[in-house]
């Protein structure tokens, strides 16, 4: 079994996680709506690329 010669550094430590973090979703807008929206994924209102794709149900 493989047994590390010695301890890891907490300088290492947190070098080796530091790639780790979440970033922010990109973000962009619609041609036709205007609207921001994540990348490949329809908006809202149920565009995607300029065209409606969804018919989304309003709450009344």
């Amino acid at each position: 079994m493989a047994v590390q010669k010695s301890k890891k550094s907490n300088s290492r430590k947190g070098m080796r996680r530091s790639h780790d973090a979440m970033s922010e979703p990109t973000l962009s807008t619609d041609s036709m709506t205007g609207e921001l929206h994540r990348r490949h994924h329809v908006t809202e209102t149920g565009f995607y690329k300029g065209k409606k794709v969804v018919n989304v149900k309003t709450a009344n």
